[in-house]
């Protein structure tokens, strides 16, 4: 597994980082006991934020010809279309089972509260397009790295993975696939 590190020479975009951090709220416990919930509706609220983190992953992804995004539900869909709009590329969403209308790939997978299964249409993109996939939050790495299985199974070229928060202490990144890289804006 590849992890890029963003260059904090840029002081305008290192500055940006600290400010959508700064807004990130925790939550302690929920879902359940014991969690602290990283609440990002803060940074979604507020127009200029949610504008900047949007711009934080269309400067990194510019130059890589990406012909899709693709954003792991739901909040993979939040940064996922204005970030497609930006790269001019599709949008592909992945959606939890039992939700898109047409034929599908689907894979299950375990996450941190127990088990369940992503599907993609399976036309969805034609096989050797580059892609991005997006979501909001990689922890334990199950979904992330179903995502990719999903990919691989139609045959798509992961250009890279990028996450608005890595919460490091999980160890999800050691569940990717090197062939996924991913980046993270905000380590916790």
């Amino acid at each position: 597994m590849i992890t890029q590190s963003y260059d904090t020479t840029d002081t305008e975009q290192s500055s940006d980082v600290a400010a959508i951090r700064d807004a990130i709220r925790d939550i302690p416990d929920f879902p359940k006991p014991g969690i602290v919930f990283k609440d990002i509706t803060t940074v979604l609220r507020d127009p200029a934020l949610l504008k900047k983190t949007v711009d934080y992953f269309y400067h990194r992804l510019k130059s890589q010809n990406i012909a899709y995004v693709v954003g792991i539900e739901s909040r993979g869909f939040i940064f996922g279309a204005p970030l497609a709009y930006q790269l001019n590329a599709g949008f592909v969403p992945i959606r939890k089972k039992g939700k898109l209308p047409g034929p599908v790939a689907r894979q299950s997978y375990t996450l941190e509260y127990g088990e369940d299964v992503i599907e993609i249409h399976d036309d969805a993109i034609p096989a050797g397009a580059r892609v991005v996939l997006i979501d909001d939050l990689l922890a334990t790495g199950g979904t992330a790295a179903a995502a990719c299985e999903l990919l691989k199974q139609i045959q798509v070229e992961v250009v890279a993975i990028e996450f608005l928060i890595h919460l490091t202490f999980l160890n999800g990144q050691e569940k990717l696939p090197a062939t996924c890289p991913m980046h993270a804006m905000i380590h916790y």
